[in-house]
């Protein structure tokens, strides 16, 4: 397998880190060397929160450069638009299509961007699913990262029974039915 790079993007308490743990135990388990790297912005405060993950036969450092993502997976519209830049030409962008409020907006000092998905889809190949409101439909909001995760597994590689198996590994006990139901959801857009 050729080198991947994947970054996730959100906002703090979306799942990101987990999410980031699956798709590199993924990959490991698979036989490829792999690399991760968090970055953690006010992730208590609803910040950004980053993850990096590259892996392939080897692979000697986590960080992934500016043009070089093959897939970026976001949690937000503005996270998406925020770090678009980090994608190949190539590169695509699997979107949970929904809208959270940086502080900034918040206390009135700018404005929530408009068009992000119209924007984003000038350069780049976005698959946008609603996550908040499947995982909704499921009976736990919580949830959407599995929700997302599964459609951005499908443009990652790898079976759908090797992600199952690590999403059921990965989550807490009480969790793991509604998780593996919103992975085949997502997985199924």
């Amino acid at each position: 397998m050729k080198e991947l790079n994947v970054m996730i993007v959100g906002v703090g308490g979306q799942g990101t880190l987990l999410t980031s743990r699956i798709i590199g135990k993924v990959a490991m388990n698979a036989g490829l060397d792999v690399k991760l790297s968090e970055v953690h912005g006010m992730a208590q405060r609803g910040g950004s929160v980053v993850t990096f993950i590259r892996f392939g036969e080897k692979v000697y450092e986590p960080v992934i450069e500016e043009g070089s993502a093959d897939v970026l997976i976001s949690f937000e519209r503005l996270e998406a638009l925020r770090y678009a830049h980090f994608l190949k030409k190539e590169g695509i962008i699997v979107l949970n299509d929904s809208k959270i409020n940086p502080m900034t907006v918040v206390i009135g000092a700018a404005k929530y961007p408009e068009n992000i998905i119209e924007t984003l889809e000038k350069e780049h190949k976005v698959y946008f699913i609603d996550g908040i409101g499947i995982a909704s439909e499921l009976g736990n909001s919580k949830v959407l990262n599995s929700v997302v995760l599964g459609l951005a597994a499908k443009y990652i590689g790898f079976s759908e029974q090797e992600w199952l198996n690590v999403v059921e590994y990965s989550v807490p006990p009480k969790t793991v039915d509604i998780n593996l139901k919103a992975f085949k959801a997502g997985y199924e857009k």
